[in-house]
């Protein structure tokens, strides 16, 4: 298994561990959807019904943001190489090491520390295109492509 596959994993991994948690969360929601009974206080039991479906609505939301990122990531091929900077790139620079794909944060592969980063964050945007030996400027701080495959 080469490098980039060992951070596509990890990302698989986050995405699971988000959904199993967004699962979990609308599991409950809709066992306490099911559980509330009518009480004697019929605008108390109402009003607890609505936040619930509102706490159920902005899981059903991250939910299709699951999808959307599960989506990206699958657009990655761990086999393909390339010296400019895409999605699906391993990013290593003068600070830091990046693997542009979604959003999953500090990521360890091989003993090295990666940063796994949507082309859509600025720190993506400002990498996308680029090659080795070309620098970026970000938040104050100059970085310089050594290595993209």
């Amino acid at each position: 298994m080469n490098i980039k596959e060992d951070l596509y994993n990890s990302c698989e991994v986050f995405i699971d561990n988000r959904l199993k948690t967004v699962q979990h969360t609308i599991d409950d929601i809709q066992k306490s959807l099911t559980s509330e009974t009518k009480s004697s206080a019929g605008d108390k039991h109402e009003t607890g019904r609505a936040m619930l479906q509102l706490e159920r609505e902005k899981a059903g939301n991250q939910l299709a943001e699951i999808q959307k990122i599960k989506e990206t990531l699958a657009k990655i091929g761990t086999t393909r190489t390339s010296d400019i900077v895409n999605l699906g790139s391993v990013v290593y620079t003068s600070n830091l090491n990046y693997f542009i794909s979604i959003s999953a944060g500090e990521l360890k592969a091989r003993n090295e520390t990666f940063y796994a980063i949507s082309p859509s964050t600025p720190i993506g945007q400002l990498l996308l295109g680029k090659t080795v030996g070309d620098s970026i400027s970000f938040r104050n701080q100059e970085f310089i492509i050594k290595e993209v495959f």
